[in-house]
């Protein structure tokens, strides 16, 4: 058990160090201790390899170059291959010089510190590369260097912890006291390997020394004692944010203990946003809130973490694509952060330019405009309708995807506002607690109905082409047709279309009017006039003159059970009242039954629904019955489908009087 357990522990290396084991798989070809590295073309940034990273050779989307490097902690032998050598072991002033730190080390003597950082001890040593200090501002570096010192000597000083720290203490979301009067250092140890200290970028870690460790960082970091609602109050271009969390109560979250992001919207991001829409949501606190949790994320996410695109939850629930585009953040796509990374005590702010608004603090028809159903949204616009769908009105909208009116859009007149209105449904509802059977009242007046099917949801005859939406007061549902909603039942809508007269007569013969004037659940798939005609004029005198036999084939084209069109996709065998089955399925867009195309489908009743036919269905011609007076021989059906047994048959002395039976028995059943 002990073993196991040292085992499983010596498997659990921490993200950082499994990269690092992928890069040293990589490079293992060219020598011991070897580490293949990804660097970013037209640039110094180098990162070590993850799998996903070595196929795609890509790093936020721009090309990759690999090389091969010492590993940390490793150096070349001149005629050898590899990296064999470990790197000489001595102090963190020594050190500095030899990992890529010499400026690290340049300042350390000017400020006095390297006494401490040669003589003894164990200590941890944060070291900013040699282009992080050349990047920094003169103005910036002058008044480290200046004041005798003390300035560059607390700043070194903040970037070091009084004991060894290697990359596996090093814990997400933890907090080391530095050597300057103990203020933090900010840790994150993203899943993805990469390792920042107040949100810079490990770059080479682990290098050991006689009295501590190095680990040289891509930023020269600096103090910070403002939480993240510090930094709103004080910042001019997050006025009109601060102003909203004040009304949402927030202040006290994000002043608070913990590890958040803020994308915190400028100024210029709320003035993008029409006036209208942003008096609505800044007068509703509900909204208010709903639109700044949907920025603020549940972990600190630095910038330098962001290697590729992931998805980040927010406060809200709901989820951002975070990604990157070179040297850009993206949100969502759109690189639309403009100010990155400003450290707080409680996590870290991004200043973003344009407004992120969730779908929770939008109306319906603002869901409506920015989806695949903006064409129906102008058609509820002509109609007067947009009341509706903007203001604090519980309502659920039925939309047609844009695809409905590719051909032709439909002119708006009083029938089609008509038509609009039972497209919007009382109540705020979501789709996955509807259920089959269930009655939706509209504003129209309509009742219509919920059918749940194995591949679909459909109300009446349109189903759901896509994921809720739900808004502030209202849901969307995009669906993949205009609703028709029932007119009568189904004797009702026979009898007001002239293509059904002949089956209305028919219906009417066979004595069937009554059972499809009831309430109930029925399929039809009625024959118009055309298929009653084309069958030949002899077959179709005798069908109508037998009561009995016309009753059996209408039966046929019934069934018990409501079968929209967007409920096939597959084959579906659907079973009629006659009691043999129907076989439904769609081709080419197209309904077929029994192989034959339906002309017109989804002609809705109250208590049912009619596909038009264009031929009269024929139900399969029914197998010869066994003659009653004797019972079926099982040895003879046998023999009949395994003919090739007669050869045996007649070779085998024992089995030759049952062959004579058998083929005597055929022979009379023949005659």
């Amino acid at each position: 058990l002990a073993l196991g357990l040292g085992l499983a522990a010596a498997a659990a290396k921490s993200p950082y160090q499994q990269v690092l084991q992928h890069s040293r798989l990589r490079g293992r070809q060219h020598g011991p201790n070897v580490c293949a590295v990804q660097k970013l073309i037209g640039t110094n940034r180098k990162y070590f390899t993850n799998c996903k990273q070595w196929y795609q050779r890509k790093i936020c989307g721009k090309a990759t170059v690999i090389s091969y490097e010492c590993c940390p902690g490793y150096e070349k032998v001149p005629g050898e291959k590899g990296c064999p050598a470990a790197l000489p072991l001595s102090n963190i002033y020594e050190t500095l010089g030899v990992v890529g730190s010499a400026t690290t080390q340049l300042y350390s003597d000017r400020s006095n510190l390297r006494p401490d950082i040669e003589g003894p001890g164990s200590f941890t040593i944060f070291a900013p590369s040699n282009e992080a200090w050349a990047s920094l501002s003169a103005e910036t570096l002058d008044s480290l260097v200046s004041n005798v010192n003390i300035e560059l000597l607390n700043a070194l000083r903040y970037h070091m912890v009084n004991k060894r720290v290697l990359t596996d203490d090093l814990k997400h979301g933890t907090t080391l006291n530095s050597m300057y009067q103990d203020l933090p250092i900010q840790i994150h140890h993203y899943p993805n390997g990469i390792v920042t200290v107040n949100c810079a970028r490990l770059l080479k870690a682990d290098h050991h020394a006689t009295n501590g460790v190095v680990h040289v960082i891509d930023k020269v970091i600096s103090t910070t004692t403002n939480s993240i609602q510090n930094i709103i109050e004080t910042e001019e271009s997050l006025e009109t944010l601060r102003a909203a969390v004040a009304a949402s109560d927030l202040n006290s979250l994000l002043e608070s203990e913990g590890q958040y992001t803020l994308l915190a919207p400028t100024n210029e991001a709320f003035e993008k946003i029409p006036r209208e829409t942003l008096n609505r949501i800044l007068g509703d606190p509900e909204a208010l809130r709903d639109l700044l949790n949907h920025h603020i994320l549940k972990s600190a996410m630095c910038a330098e973490a962001i290697i590729a695109g992931l998805t980040m939850e927010t406060l809200e629930g709901t989820t951002l694509d975070v990604g990157c585009s070179g040297e850009e953040l993206t949100l969502n796509g759109k690189p639309i952060i403009a100010n990155k990374d400003i450290l707080a005590t409680n996590g870290v702010v991004h200043f973003v330019n344009e407004l992120l608004i969730p779908d929770s603090a939008k109306t319906v028809f603002e869901l409506g405009q920015e989806s695949d159903v903006s064409e129906s949204m102008n058609l509820f616009r002509q109609a007067g309708l947009t009341s509706h769908l903007t203001g604090s009105e519980q309502v659920t909208l039925l939309a047609p995807v844009n695809e409905v009116f590719k051909d032709k859009r439909p002119s708006v007149d009083s029938n089609m506002r008509n038509l609009l209105l039972n497209h919007i449904v009382k109540d705020q509802l979501s789709s996955k607690y509807l259920y089959h059977g269930q009655k939706l009242q509209t504003l129209g007046g309509k009742e219509l109905r919920v059918f749940v099917y194995r591949n679909n949801l459909c109300i009446e005859n349109a189903c759901i082409a896509a994921h809720d939406k739900r808004g502030r007061f209202g849901t969307l549902f995009s669906v993949d047709k205009m609703l028709t909603p029932p007119t009568g039942s189904v004797m009702d809508v026979l009898k007001a279309d002239n293509r059904f007269s002949t089956l209305v007569a028919a219906i009417q013969s066979a004595g069937l009017m009554e059972n499809l004037n009831r309430p109930g659940t029925f399929t039809v798939f009625a024959p118009t006039n055309e298929a009653f005609q084309a069958m030949p004029q002899g077959e179709l005198n005798k069908l109508m003159g037998n009561a009995k036999e016309l009753a059996s084939i209408l039966k046929f084209h019934m069934a018990d059970e409501i079968l929209v069109s967007g409920a096939v996709s597959a084959l579906v065998r659907l079973k009629s009242m006659q009691g043999d089955k129907l076989e439904v399925s769609m081709k080419n867009h197209v309904i077929h039954v029994n192989k034959e195309p339906v002309a017109e489908s989804d002609i809705m009743a109250t208590n049912g629904v009619i596909h038009a036919v264009s031929s009269v269905l024929q139900p399969q011609a029914s197998r010869p019955q066994e003659r009653g007076d004797e019972p079926a021989d099982p040895a003879l059906e046998i023999f009949k489908q395994a003919s090739a047994l007669s050869k045996v048959s007649q070779r085998n002395p024992r089995l030759a009087p049952v062959y004579s039976r058998l083929l005597a028995k055929m022979k009379s059943s023949g005659g």
